[in-house]
């Protein structure tokens, strides 16, 4: 992982979107820090697209889709999108159709009870009422579970056939092929009617845990706020670049690197 001041200028300057994840990526504490949400703003003033993709449910993502100056929140990994298109509002899309969705949540709660079962300490995580389309066990946000047991609940889900990924705060299962980059791809293909994979280079990710990999590895313009170093040793990719502050003051870091460098050199389009 480099600096982020290693970052070349003419790379920068030509961004037109940034992904970011949320908890403890924006977030500081459970909360977005004036710094974060400033910089949130800044980058959409610049005229960039801005779209946080987070494991947490679309139920707890609803008011910061609905307050924060974004595009859109891509919620539970991949699965659904909270977006804003007049004349309709704030509204949903999904990965999966109507009847999917819900033989899958039947199973995953079965899944979610076994969990609950087999795994001393293991709980539900506390926003589990607002998620549609996946699980999530908490082991570090309200309580602590061990490497260990962590192990233990990503070896179940897998057992039972369900994509399973840990963050800095839960431990997410669901049933289906998405994930973060897939949903990366779809939202720019149905809110932006672009290709993601064409404009690539185009494009930068901001995250801070072990559920971000496949992002760091896929984009060439993927940034670490400091906080990743606490799962560094756990990191199959890694970012190219890290920033000094951790959390909000990290990715707030970030924007003004975008920024100063499009000041620099004023993007062609």
């Amino acid at each position: 992982m480099q600096p982020l001041a290693a970052w070349p200028v003419a790379d920068r300057a030509g961004l037109i979107g940034v992904f970011t994840d949320i908890d403890d990526t924006l977030t500081t504490e459970g909360a977005i820090t004036p710094d974060a949400l400033q910089a949130l703003a800044d980058l959409a003033a610049a005229g960039l697209h801005v779209i946080p993709i987070t494991g947490r449910p679309v139920g707890w993502s609803e008011p910061f889709a609905r307050d924060w100056p974004v595009d859109a929140i891509v919620a539970e990994n991949g699965a659904v999108a909270l977006v804003h298109e007049p004349p309709r509002g704030l509204h949903k899309l999904y990965t999966q159709d109507t009847a999917t969705r819900e033989r899958n949540y039947q199973r995953m709660q079965q899944v979610a009870a076994r969990i609950v079962r087999e795994v001393p300490g293991a709980s539900l995580a506390q926003d589990s009422p607002g998620r549609e389309t996946d699980i999530a066990i908490d082991h570090s946000e309200f309580t602590h579970l061990p490497q260990d047991r962590i192990d233990r609940v990503v070896a179940l889900m897998r057992e039972e056939g369900m994509t399973a990924t840990v963050s800095s705060i839960h431990i997410n299962g669901w049933f289906g092929q998405h994930d973060k980059l897939a949903g990366a791809r779809w939202i720019v293909r149905e809110l932006l009617q672009r290709d993601l994979e064409a404009e690539l280079h185009r494009w930068a990710y901001v995250g801070d845990s072990t559920n971000d990999v496949r992002m760091f590895e896929h984009f060439a313009h993927s940034v670490g706020v400091a906080n990743i170093r606490r799962f560094e040793a756990q990191l199959a990719h890694k970012p190219r670049y890290v920033t000094q502050g951790e959390r909000g003051a990290g990715f707030a870091e970030v924007a003004r690197a975008v920024l100063a460098a499009r000041r620099v050199m004023p993007p062609a389009d």
